[in-house]
């Protein structure tokens, strides 16, 4: 779970995740009010998790998988990289680039 930089207090997995949907890039700390942004390091792994959805269509390559399956696959992966994204999220003071 993240930990925030200022007051050093863990963030439940509940306020990680309803504060990953919102479009300001800056999260308050449920616990102090400081700003907190996504490393840099989190925005690359995120990367990778937005990619993990698709990999079931390589198995259609090797694999003559029904659509079906497929489609399943890709939306499960997806739920799971959702839910476990709050586990990887790490947080800094300040807006750091992208890569």
């Amino acid at each position: 779970m993240p930990t925030c930089q200022n007051c050093k207090n863990k963030w439940s997995w509940k306020e990680t995740f309803k504060k990953t949907f919102t479009t300001d890039p800056a999260m308050k700390c449920p616990y102090c009010g400081e700003k907190q942004y996504t490393s840099s390091k989190t925005r690359k792994w995120s990367l990778l998790f937005s990619m993990l959805p698709l990999l079931p269509l390589l198995l259609n390559i090797f694999w003559d998988i029904s659509a079906l399956i497929i489609m399943g696959l890709m939306i499960g992966s997806g739920i799971l990289c959702i839910c476990l994204y709050p586990f990887v999220l790490k947080l800094s003071n300040q807006e750091e680039p992208p890569f």
